[in-house]
C-alpha cells in the first residue's frame, strides 16, 4: 500500500514538472532568441543552445532606444497605482464587510455588475472626460483610477476580511480605537496575504499594460517598456533578437515580484472566497 502511494506520488511530480516545462518553453525560446543574431532565430531545425551566444544583443537593445526612462515611467506609474488600490480597495472593501448601511449589499451587487463592462465600452468616454481634464499627455489618467477602487480587488479584500473574527475589532472598540486605527493596526496586519495578491495582480497587470499608455501617452519621453518594445517593430520588418532581449529583461522584475510574495500569494487565493 505504501509503494503504491510512493508511486502515485512520484506520477504526479513528473506530471507537475511536464506541465511546468510546457509551460517553460516559449520563456526558454525567448532566451534563446535574444543570444543570436536574427539570422539564426528561424533555422529549421530550430537551434536551442545559440553557437556562439551573441550578449551585445542585451547592451545594443537597451541602449539604442532611452529604455532605462522607460524602465523610471513604467515603475513609477506602476508603484502609485499599487499605492491607490491598497489605499482605497482596502477602505473600500472594510465597509462592506464590516459596517452597516441602508443599501449596502445592494451597493456592493452593483459594483460586481461594473466588472461585466469590458473596458473598450468605458474607453472613449474616459478619454473624452480625462482630455477635458486637461490630462492626456500625463501619468494622471494612469494613477488616478487607482484611487477610486476596483471592483475585483475590493471583492477579493472583502472576502478576505470576512474570515476575520469580529472579536478583534470588538476588543479594539473597548479599548477605544476607531474604525481607521482598527483598519490600519488591526485589518492590515492581519491581511497581508490579500494585500500580496492585489500587489502582485497589480503589479503585473500595470507593467504589462499596452493600450492605456498607448492612448493617453503620446510624447516619446513618457513612453512605458510596452510601448517602447514596439519600436523594434516597423510595417516590413522586425528585430526579433533586440526584441527578445528587451522583452525578456523587462518580464524578470514580475518574475522577481511574483516569487519575493509567493507564499503570501498562494496563501490569499487559498483564503479568499471562502466565506460570502
Amino acid at each position: 500500500m505504501q509503494g503504491g502511494s510512493r508511486v502515485r506520488r512520484w506520477l504526479i511530480l513528473a506530471l507537475l514538472w511536464g506541465v511546468a516545462l510546457l509551460f517553460l518553453i516559449p520563456f526558454l525560446w525567448m532566451l534563446s532568441s535574444s543570444l543570436k543574431p536574427n539570422y539564426q532565430i528561424f533555422e529549421v531545425p530550430p537551434r536551442w543552445i545559440p553557437n556562439p551566444p551573441r550578449w551585445e544583443n542585451y547592451v545594443e537593445a537597451l541602449t539604442i532606444l532611452p529604455f532605462p526612462l522607460y524602465i523610471r515611467n513604467t515603475a513609477i506609474i506602476t508603484l502609485l497605482t499599487i499605492a491607490g488600490h491598497l489605499l482605497s480597495c482596502t477602505v473600500i472593501a472594510y465597509a462592506f464587510a464590516r459596517l452597516r448601511a441602508p443599501g449596502r449589499d445592494f451597493l456592493f451587487v452593483v459594483m460586481l455588475a461594473t466588472m461585466m463592462l469590458p473596458y473598450p465600452v468605458t474607453m472613449v468616454p474616459l478619454y473624452v472626460l480625462f482630455n477635458r481634464l486637461g490630462w492626456i499627455n500625463t501619468f494622471l489618467p494612469l494613477v488616478v483610477p487607482a484611487y477610486l477602487g476596483i471592483p475585483f480587488y475590493i471583492f477579493l479584500m472583502r472576502q478576505f476580511f470576512l474570515t476575520i473574527p469580529r472579536d478583534f475589532e470588538d476588543a479594539a472598540r473597548i479599548d477605544g480605537a476607531n474604525t481607521l486605527q482598527i483598519i490600519g493596526r488591526i485589518m492590515l496586519p492581519m491581511a497581508m496575504p490579500a494585500l500580496a495578491t492585489v500587489t502582485i495582480f497589480t503589479f503585473q497587470a500595470t507593467w504589462n499594460d499596452f493600450l492605456a499608455p498607448l492612448i493617453y501617452l503620446q510624447r516619446p519621453e513618457l513612453y512605458t517598456v510596452t510601448l517602447g518594445l514596439q519600436f523594434f517593430r516597423s510595417t516590413y520588418t522586425t528585430n526579433w533578437a533586440y526584441l527578445m532581449a528587451a522583452s525578456l529583461v523587462t518580464t524578470l522584475p514580475v518574475i522577481v515580484v511574483f516569487f519575493a510574495a509567493q507564499r503570501y500569494f498562494i496563501e490569499g487565493i487559498t483564503l479568499t472566497g471562502v466565506k460570502g
